[in-house]
């Protein structure tokens, strides 16, 4: 753990948040931007222009009057890929080059889906993830891959992607079941309580190349099951042990392909209790609390104390 004082800064897709690492703990801010009652998500100028009215309170938030910040970290892109990029990441870039400028600490970047990783392996509690390799699913909305995660001194947490979804993304299928229901997008909350009244139990095959999945037939089914009358309960259940399904089937396919090794979730997705409940049961995986599974600056802000501290080493 390095001495001062770290700052996180994440503008992804449907969250403004801020995060401050120091004396070992994590203080961290978030709002969601506002998606209109019906609507399946934002136009990418609409969330950089609430980011860009959200983020100054949040990052105030996190600081205390004066103090001197020793190294920002802010996502820069989707993934850690050369072609990942979405305009939403640069508010956050924008103003963490004025603050570093301004106060004369270190800057890194890093990718949204490290930061989740970063603050999975966090309030996991398994450190130990940062020391070997093992097998990441980031989960949520615009997300559903598995990367291969490694050790590395540049990125601290380096990433393969080994499988995803060839279509539908898992919070995509569970959003657009929420807006079907006439829930509050994004819908996992909701959705989520309702199936837990629903005491039925549904058995769902997953579509699988390889460890590729395809997830447009659960959207299909839950659609069929509206049309035929279920009850919002029953489809809400469905959908969620649906989603499950397909991520226990891409995990024994890389188990069988790479061999038994520690896994992590991480995501906005992957707080939900049916999906948790099932995948630790099956695998023993990790689960970030639900607190630090959504959107958030967290593991940016923990990943920037990292790097820090290695720079410092060497």
């Amino acid at each position: 753990m390095a001495d001062g004082l770290f700052l996180g800064i994440d503008t992804s897709n449907y969250t403004t948040s801020a995060a401050a690492v120091r004396g070992g703990g994590v203080f961290s801010q978030r709002r969601l931007l506002p998606v209109p009652q019906g609507a399946l998500g934002l136009r990418q100028s609409d969330a950089v222009f609430h980011h860009v009215r959200a983020l100054p309170e949040m990052v105030e938030k996190v600081l205390n009057p004066g103090e001197k910040i020793t190294a920002i970290g802010v996502s820069d892109r989707p993934r850690d890929l050369e072609d990942s990029y979405m305009p939403c990441f640069i508010a956050g870039v924008s103003a963490a080059k004025m603050l570093a400028a301004a106060g004369g600490a270190r800057l890194f970047r890093f990718s949204h889906q490290a930061g989740h990783l970063a603050a999975a392996i966090y309030s996991s509690g398994h450190n130990e993830l940062y020391e070997a390799p093992f097998i990441a699913f980031h989960v949520s909305g615009g997300t559903t891959e598995a990367v291969l995660v490694t050790p590395d001194e540049e990125h601290i947490l380096k990433t393969k992607p080994v499988a995803a979804s060839l279509d539908l993304k898992a919070g995509q299928a569970i959003d657009r079941c929420g807006v079907m229901l006439s829930l509050a997008f994004p819908a996992g909350p909701e959705l989520e309580k309702l199936a837990l009244s629903c005491p039925d139990r549904f058995a769902y095959k997953p579509t699988l190349r390889g460890a590729d999945v395809s997830l447009s037939g659960i959207e299909n089914q839950f659609r069929r099951m509206l049309e035929h009358g279920e009850t919002p309960q029953r489809i809400a259940r469905f959908t969620l042990e649906a989603v499950a399904a397909a991520l226990s089937g891409m995990c024994r396919a890389l188990i069988s392909e790479y061999g038994e090794m520690p896994v992590l979730f991480a995501g906005g997705v992957s707080s939900c209790s049916i999906i948790r409940d099932r995948l630790s049961g099956e695998f023993g995986a990790f689960f970030a609390k639900p607190e630090y599974s959504s959107d958030n600056a967290a593991g940016i802000a923990l990943l920037a104390e990292r790097k820090y501290e290695k720079e410092a080493e060497g």
